[in-house]
């Protein structure tokens, strides 16, 4: 709907009132103009970094189903995700999958001093189950808000999931559509969030008063 607002000031909100061993998540696109890409995820990760948050991971949104574009440039299909933290990081509930080695044994590896690789006698074995990796395939999902670009449930679910824990308070400053506020309560944590447009705080009150 055309709103603006001030990212320097914004970041340093968002520094001051994150607690402690606190994440903030910032996912962000870059716009293409005459032919050249702002360059703005870049920069405003530096400016998160300047005031003092920690880069704690550079994470990929990819989108399987991006709108096409008639362009000179390949299908823009991903957006980054950057994970901050304030300090030492509180919490971390890494999501698994299956591992396709599960049960493999595999020589140990240890570095020397210097730097080298060696193998030593011995061995470990695989375990069931391991991380999966900060490239995130997550689909764009139907648009049933008036909202123009709501995220999909599953992105914010599994953010609210990997960096806190139940009880702790989620926070969205473009609370939009109410889609981190839904998530949140679903997986049992407190929330709060900032939006300007009264018609999106109506979806978000909708959305939200259906649960439970």
């Amino acid at each position: 709907n055309g709103y603006s607002f001030n990212f320097e000031s914004i970041a340093k909100e968002l520094f001051r009132v994150t607690k402690q061993g606190g994440v903030v998540v910032w996912i962000v696109g870059d716009a293409t103009t005459k032919g050249n890409e702002s360059g703005t995820s870049f920069k405003q990760a530096l400016f998160f970094k300047d005031i003092g948050f920690n880069l704690h991971d550079t994470m990929i949104w990819s989108k399987p189903n991006a709108i096409p574009t008639q362009s000179t440039r390949y299908q823009q299909g991903f957006e980054f995700m950057f994970v901050f933290t304030k300090g030492k990081l509180k919490a971390f509930n890494p999501i698994k999958i299956e591992s396709k080695c599960k049960g493999v044994k595999v020589k140990k590896h240890r570095a020397k001093k210097e730097g080298h690789n060696y193998n030593e006698e011995g061995h470990y074995t695989v375990s069931d189950k391991k991380m999966i990796d900060n490239v995130w395939s997550i689909a764009n999902v139907k648009n049933k808000t008036k909202h123009k670009a709501i995220f999909p449930e599953k992105l914010a679910n599994d953010h609210i999931i990997s960096w806190s824990n139940e009880k702790d308070l989620v926070y969205d400053c473009f609370m939009g559509s109410g889609t981190t506020a839904k998530m949140a309560k679903i997986n049992n944590r407190k929330w709060i969030g900032s939006e300007i447009s009264k018609e999106y705080c109506d979806i978000i009150s909708a959305r939200v008063s259906a649960l439970f």
